[in-house]
Parts: structure tokens; C-alpha cells; sequence
């Protein structure tokens, strides 16, 4: 198959950033993507509707003329978080979801939730409203290793969270390990998980086997390639539990190429390309659709979009750097690399 066409995809994960940083990443991402759920680690956090409707306008302001772009947000979930706000959430037109960050699990987490038995009245609220609960799902203890800090969140955190809470709507984000794959298909049909194509295309050897690659390193970090084989598998199965969330994270090429480097790949330019690669190399481009423009909106309760997209099976370079901010650069996800597919 050379030529594919499909439904417009939907990013159900991404960081946009805020101020400057939009100018960059709110054109790239809309090209790509009809819908994006709006991370709300801004500094200071998107903690109330109020809060996550301005930083929509914010947003707006950026699209493209003409590109048919609809930011969907999402709170910031903290230790203070209303009850009352879950109701807010339900009633409004363009906030989503809320987003559990676990204290100090990634970039811009530090207000996140320190244990959450303590936000259990708000989850309460969540499941009664069916209002979706989106988990960055790692632990954040110091003495555990960070290649385990998902398969200890999935015992510890979210087997106790959904027995108390079955209706619970939970998306565990950017899953990366084959212990989330397989406990998502054991859930019920309330229970998805969004996968990345950095977690599909590399593993951990990618980013250290003959120096480090500061710009393979995410969080969650990329694991063994026996899991990235396992997220390949679910990705591709036409499963309605997994669908398409980049994580998409801009930082500048000097914050990266760091003695403290950020965690994040920034992928929106090519996004629906990468993830064609990934489908392509297993011999499943055909149910990319279901992953990229389906499945997501599904889970949401949202229609699906109507236009459409086609990509050609034909190699491009992705660019080695781009503008980001004043006199900053950007190095895109596999930056000067040769992919095999386009966006036309």
C-alpha cells in the first residue's frame, strides 16, 4: 500500500507550552491534528475551567488560518482540587478531562498529587460525572529504579484506585512497558491508554548504545525492546483501548543537550507520519485509522472528525533543527533521519 487516506487524526496527548513557545507549537500540531488534548503543566498550572478557557484563547490565537483546529483542555490535578470543579468540567464545552501528575514524576509535576488517597473525593466526583482520568502512571519514590516506576504504579496506585472506583474513565498516558499493554486489556472498555511514537519506533539502545541521545530522552523513558515489541503489538491490533497520544514536549536544543537534560521528544511536525512508519514496518498500515482517528474520539464521547488526510509512501528527510523561541533551536524527533512516508 503506497497511498493511504484517512478520517483526520486526533492527538490525545500533547504540550503545547505557553507565551512564546506557541508561536512554534500550536502551528506544527494543528497542521497534524484536528483535535489535541492540552496538557495543563503550564507554570502555574491550568488548575480550574476558568484557567484552561484562557489558555484555549491563548492557543487560538496561533492557529493557522484556514487549518480547522479545536484545542480540548484539561486540568491540573493537585492536592487542593475542588470536587465542585468535576461538575464544571462535565458542563463545559471545551475542557475534557483532569491530569494526575504524581509529585516530581516530570516536567512541571512539582504541584502534582502527593498520595492519592487524599483525592479521593474528587474521584468520587469523576466517576459519578464520567468525567475521563488521565494518569501519568509512575511512581516517584527515590529508591525505585526508573525503568520500574510503571509496573510499580499499576500495583501500588491503579489496581487499589479502580477496585474502589470501578466506573472510574482512565487513560494511562504514554504507556511504555508490557505490564501497562496487558492490564489495559484486562480492564474494562472505561479503561485506555494512549502510546507515543517514540515508544513504538525506538527502544532504550536507541538512546544510549554508543552515547547518550539526549533527544530520545522522555518520560516515561524508553524500555527494553521486548516492551517496545509489546506496545507495537497492542498499537496495531485494532483495539479500541489504545489510541494515539504523541506526547509531543518542546524544550530548546540547549535545555536538551544538557549536563541536567529535559525529558520530552518533540514530534508534532511529523507526528502522523512517524506512527505510519511504525504501522508500515509491521505490515499493519491499514489499521492506523482506527488508532489515529478513531478510537480516541470514541473513548471521549466526541464525534469523529469528517475530513480527511492522505499520506504517500515516500521518503522525506525530517528537518535536523527549527526555530523555537528568540535565537533558540528546536531538534525535532529523529532529526535529519529519512522516514518513509509523507503527509500530502
Amino acid at each position: 500500500m503506497n497511498t493511504i487516506t484517512l478520517l483526520q487524526p486526533d492527538d490525545w496527548h500533547v504540550h503545547l507550552r505557553d507565551g512564546l513557545a506557541l508561536k512554534r507549537t500550536v502551528p506544527d500540531l494543528a497542521r497534524q491534528f484536528s483535535r489535541a488534548i492540552c496538557m495543563p503543566n503550564l507554570v502555574p498550572p491550568v488548575k480550574t475551567v476558568d484557567e484552561a478557557l484562557a489558555y484555549r484563547e491563548r492557543i487560538m490565537a496561533h492557529a493557522p488560518e484556514g487549518v480547522n483546529f479545536d484545542p480540548r483542555m484539561v486540568l491540573y490535578f493537585t492536592d487542593y482540587t475542588s470536587p465542585e470543579e468535576v461538575k464544571k468540567i462535565k458542563d463545559s464545552e471545551y475542557v475534557n478531562a483532569i491530569k494526575l501528575y504524581p509529585a516530581g514524576a516530570t516536567t512541571n509535576s512539582d504541584n502534582g498529587v502527593s498520595d492519592i488517597r487524599k483525592v479521593y473525593a474528587v474521584i468520587e466526583q469523576l466517576e459519578k460525572y464520567q468525567v475521563p482520568l488521565l494518569l501519568h502512571g509512575e511512581v516517584t519514590h527515590n529508591h525505585v529504579d526508573i525503568f520500574d516506576r510503571e509496573k510499580r504504579f499499576l500495583d501500588e496506585v491503579l489496581s487499589p484506585l479502580l477496585k474502589q472506583f470501578p466506573a472510574l474513565k482512565v487513560v494511562l498516558e504514554h504507556i511504555t512497558t508490557s505490564e501497562a499493554a496487558h492490564f489495559v486489556l484486562e480492564q474494562d472498555r472505561n479503561v485506555a491508554a494512549t502510546i507515543t511514537p517514540q515508544h513504538l519506533l525506538f527502544n532504550r539502545n536507541d538512546m544510549l548504545v554508543g552515547g547518550i541521545k539526549p533527544h530520545f530522552y522522555c518520560l516515561p523513558i524508553l524500555k527494553r525492546q521486548t516492551h517496545q515489541q509489546t506496545l507495537l503489538e497492542v498499537a496495531t491490533s485494532g483495539n479500541p483501548k489504545f489510541f494515539l497520544g504523541t506526547d509531543s514536549a518542546p524544550h530548546s536544543k540547549n535545555a536538551k543537550e544538557n549536563a541536567c537534560g529535559c525529558a520530552g521528544c518533540y514530534s508534532a511536525p511529523t507526528a502522523i507520519e512517524l506512527y505510519a512508519q511504525a504501522f508500515d514496518q509491521v505490515g499493519r498500515i491499514e489499521r492506523l485509522e482506527g488508532f489515529a482517528s478513531m478510537f480516541g474520539a470514541d473513548f471521549y464521547g466526541l464525534p469523529r472528525n469528517t475530513q480527511t488526510i492522505s499520506l504517500v509512501k515516500e521518503p522525506q528527510v525530517i528537518p535536523a533543527s527549527l526555530e523555537y523561541l528568540e535565537n533558540e533551536q528546536i531538534i525535532p524527533l529523529y532529526a535529519g533521519q529519512t522516514i518513509q512516508w509523507r503527509k500530502v
